[in-house]
């Protein structure tokens, strides 16, 4: 019977293979939990878009209406999204990714039973609050969880699934909206975030940095949101009532002010939410800058996309939702290979190169007038960006984590993420100055060529702040005439937009070339690559 008696080397042996196997648990749950929760955000950037031709015509929204349904949620992911990665650090990572997931759903609830613009932008801006713990929640209780043998891995499994939700989310949502309502785009985020919350509540465990001393800059939080909204509320103003009015100026001046403000403020806190320190790095401050012009480029132009496929060429909201989904997957593909590109040439090149295709991308949108095959219209559009991008956003990411301290990595981050979500922000706001304007102008040019009596001019005049959903009044003579001389305005608006975005993503490829070194390859960029294989 002695050999039924398991020796105690042999139940120290057992009990350490089941401690691992229960942290490789967790760490799964982790890494399902962060896919999940980060991609409800995700997605939800990009489906609204999607929605916006569809809750335009049902709630009557105007254009800045809508332009604030994108900016009030991106405004306060932009200004909080440095302080709700201090909130994890210091009052648990798990806690406040749990309720950024459950403002995020709370607020969904919100926008899709929203009666009236004012109502669903104002539940917009809390949906912002909740990406902003969210966002960078998810990254950091995968970096709490992992060890750095396995990080990287975790990290680029996370980065893969969420691209894959990104690509699925436009065509699911297109659908939804096509048989459904708009208003289920929102909808679809509650039983992911029900099946996240349960899964941090069961089985991801809490961590901080015990570390964390001093008080959050909440001054410098409520100075960037007052100076953003400064600025993008006087410029979706003026796109109504003009540059020079008083309230257009004033808030324009106020947001200005108040960015400076932040900048002083930041250079003298203890713990600033943006340190400037970091910006004395050439090559941070080039990547910042690129960063900057590129997904301005992005975010502003592509803005206009789906109203031009919607309400323009005709597209079914699933068609429209689809038509962006090679862009998406064919940075999917590249991105292993475009990381070896860092390996191989340093990040300089690539950050030159994949910046200038994306302004060919950006230029071949400008191209089409109105009809045509999506295959020789949208799509090589969409492949030569994708391609861009592909090339551009793992060197960037390399740039940024080593152009600083190690120990500097995830402020770095979350800096550039920053960057990144205010360049969207003040690009749609400054490229819908410039559409309305173009459109104005082309409008004007067409409908002075028309036999027009001033009820029907005074009836078009009226929609002017609708942009391409604008439309005759039923039973007027040449009607057709009538919407496609709206629709030619509209076009011609929306290629400025996009030439704007080519100049743009041009400009970004000639920072890269003056700021940036041509270093060989990093530890960094190594560590990462090996990750990827």
């Amino acid at each position: 019977m002695a050999h039924l008696v398991r020796p105690p080397c042999d139940d120290a042996i057992i009990r350490a293979g089941a401690a691992a196997r229960s942290v490789k648990g967790a760490e799964t749950w982790v890494l399902i939990a962060a896919i999940l929760g980060s991609s409800i955000a995700f997605i939800d950037g990009t489906v609204v878009n999607v929605a916006l031709p569809a809750l335009q015509a049902d709630l009557g929204a105007t254009v800045a209406d809508v332009q604030w349904v994108v900016e009030s949620y991106t405004l306060l992911l932009s200004a909080l999204i440095l302080v709700g990665g201090s909130l994890g650090d210091r009052y648990g990572r798990r806690r406040m990714f749990g309720a950024g997931i459950a403002i995020f759903a709370i607020a969904s609830v919100a926008c899709g039973l929203a009666p009236t613009p004012p109502t669903l932008i104002a539940a917009r801006a809390a949906q912002g609050i909740g990406g902003a713990l969210l966002v960078p929640g998810s990254l950091a209780i995968i970096s709490a969880a992992f060890p750095e043998s396995r990080r990287g891995r975790a990290i680029g499994l996370w980065s893969g699934f969420t691209g894959i939700t990104m690509a699925i989310g436009p065509v699911l949502g297109g659908w939804l909206i096509e048989h459904l309502s708009w208003r289920w785009v929102f909808f679809l985020n509650l039983p992911i975030a029900a099946v996240v919350i349960a899964i941090l509540l069961a089985r991801v465990p809490e961590t901080r940095d015990e570390t964390a001393t001093g008080r959050l800059d909440w001054a410098g939080a409520l100075l960037v949101t007052i100076g953003l909204g400064g600025l993008v509320y006087g410029l979706i103003t003026a796109s109504v009532e003009g540059l020079t009015t008083v309230g257009v100026v004033v808030s324009l001046a106020g947001g200005a002010i108040a960015l400076i403000a932040f900048l002083s403020v930041e250079a003298r806190v203890e713990q600033p939410m943006l340190p400037l320190r970091l910006f004395r790095s050439r090559a941070f401050s080039g990547a910042n800058l690129l960063t900057l012009l590129l997904y301005a480029a992005l975010g502003g132009s592509l803005f206009f996309l789906p109203f031009n496929l919607i309400q323009v060429q005709g597209y079914s909201a699933t068609a429209a939702g689809a038509a962006f989904l090679p862009f998406v997957l064919i940075m999917f593909v590249l991105s292993r290979w475009a990381g070896g590109l860092v390996d191989r040439y340093g990040a300089r090149l690539p950050l030159i190169v994949g910046p200038a295709i994306a302004a060919i991308g950006f230029a071949l949108f400008a191209i089409p007038e109105i009809g045509g095959s999506y295959w020789t219209t949208v799509f090589p559009a969409v492949a030569i960006l994708g391609l861009g991008m592909g090339i551009t956003v793992p060197p960037l990411t390399t740039v940024v984590m080593d152009s600083v301290d190690q120990r500097h990595v995830g402020t770095a981050s979350g800096v550039n993420n920053a960057v990144a979500r205010t360049a969207g922000l003040l690009a749609i706001a400054l490229l819908s100055l410039a559409v309305v304007t173009v459109f104005n102008k082309e409008l004007d040019r067409r409908l002075d060529t028309l036999p027009l009596d001033s009820t029907i001019r005074a009836a078009i005049d009226a929609q002017r702040s609708s942009l391409a959903a604008a439309a005759a009044p039923a039973g007027t003579p040449a009607a057709a005439t009538l919407d496609r001389a709206i629709d030619e305005a509209y076009v011609a608006g929306y290629r400025v937009a996009m030439l704007i975005g080519a100049a743009l993503a041009a400009i970004s490829a000639i920072v890269a070339a003056v700021t940036l070194s041509g270093a060989p390859r990093t530890t960094t960029a190594l560590q990462a690559s090996g990750a990827r294989r």
